[in-house]
C-alpha cells in the first residue's frame, strides 16, 4: 500500500470524468492534489469537490510553454498522472487532419511534454511516481480509430520505455489501460461498448493499481483478455475478425 498522506500529485486532464474521480479518491486518501486542464471554470468546480487540500492550474498540453509554466508554478511533486485526451471516431476514408493531429498531439505528445517537465526533478531526487493512462485500444490497430488508437499505443510504449530505464531508480512508473468509460468522449460512439464503466469504477481500478507494485494493469479484466490475445493472432486472422472487409 502506497503512503498518500502529505504527498503532492499533479493530475493532468482531471476537470471531469475519470480524472476527477481519481483526484477525489487521492484527496480522500490524504494526498494534496493539483488539477490541470484547459478550462479554468471546470477546474475551479472540480477543486471544490475535493475532500482535502487541492488547487487548480490551467494548462494546455498542446503548448510546451504552457506545460512548463504550469510545472514551474506547481513546483516539485511526488507524483504525476497523465489523463488528458481527446477523441473523435475517424476512419481512414474520412480523414480529418485537424482532429487526427489533435489526438496525436494531446494524447501522446502532450504526455511527453508533461513527463518531460517533471521527470528530471524526480530523477535528481531519486524519488517519484509517474502514472500514464493508455487504453485497451492501444494493443493493436482497430477500424475507425485513426489517431486515437495510434496515440494510445504511443503512450503505452512510452510508459514501457520509462519503466525499462527507471526500474530500481526510486522513480516508479505505471501504466493503466482502461476499456470503455462513460464520458463526453465515448458519447460520440454510435456502436455498442461492451463492459462500459462509470468514471468511479474506472478510477477505483486505477487507484488500486497505483497502490500496487505492478507496472501495468488492463481492465476490465475479461474484456482486456480479448485485446491481449489479439496480439498473438496472425495478421490474416486478426483483420478478418476485427476489421472485416465490407
Amino acid at each position: 500500500m502506497r503512503e498518500w498522506t502529505g504527498k503532492r500529485y499533479w493530475l493532468v486532464g482531471a476537470s471531469e470524468g475519470l480524472g476527477l474521480a481519481l483526484a477525489q479518491m487521492l484527496s480522500r486518501a490524504g494526498a494534496e492534489v493539483i488539477l490541470s486542464a484547459r478550462s479554468e471554470d471546470r477546474l475551479t468546480a472540480a477543486v471544490s469537490t475535493l475532500a482535502g487540500k487541492g488547487s487548480a492550474v490551467a494548462c494546455d498540453v498542446s503548448d510546451r510553454a504552457s506545460v512548463q509554466a504550469a510545472a514551474d508554478q506547481i513546483g516539485p511533486v511526488d507524483g504525476v498522472v497523465y489523463l488528458a485526451g481527446v477523441y473523435w471516431p475517424t476512419k481512414a476514408q474520412a480523414w480529418k487532419a485537424d482532429e487526427v493531429e489533435a489526438m496525436c498531439d494531446v494524447n501522446f505528445t502532450g504526455c511527453a511534454r508533461v513527463i518531460g517537465a517533471v521527470l528530471p526533478g524526480m530523477v535528481a531526487r531519486g524519488a517519484g511516481h509517474v502514472v500514464i493512462t493508455g487504453s485497451l485500444s492501444g494493443f493493436r490497430g482497430l477500424p475507425g480509430s485513426i489517431g486515437y488508437t495510434a496515440s494510445k499505443a504511443g503512450v503505452m510504449s512510452l510508459a514501457e520505455c520509462l519503466y525499462a530505464d527507471l526500474r530500481d531508480s526510486g522513480v516508479d512508473v505505471q501504466v493503466a489501460n482502461p476499456g470503455f468509460i462513460r464520458t463526453r468522449l465515448t458519447d460520440k460512439n454510435d456502436f455498442s461498448m461492451p463492459f462500459l464503466m462509470e468514471p468511479d469504477q474506472a478510477a477505483r481500478e486505477m487507484f488500486e493499481h497505483m497502490n500496487s507494485d505492478a507496472f501495468k494493469k488492463s481492465f476490465p479484466l475479461m474484456f482486456s483478455w480479448l485485446f491481449r490475445v489479439s496480439q498473438f493472432l496472425p495478421d490474416w486472422a486478426y483483420y478478418r475478425l476485427f476489421a472485416p472487409r465490407k
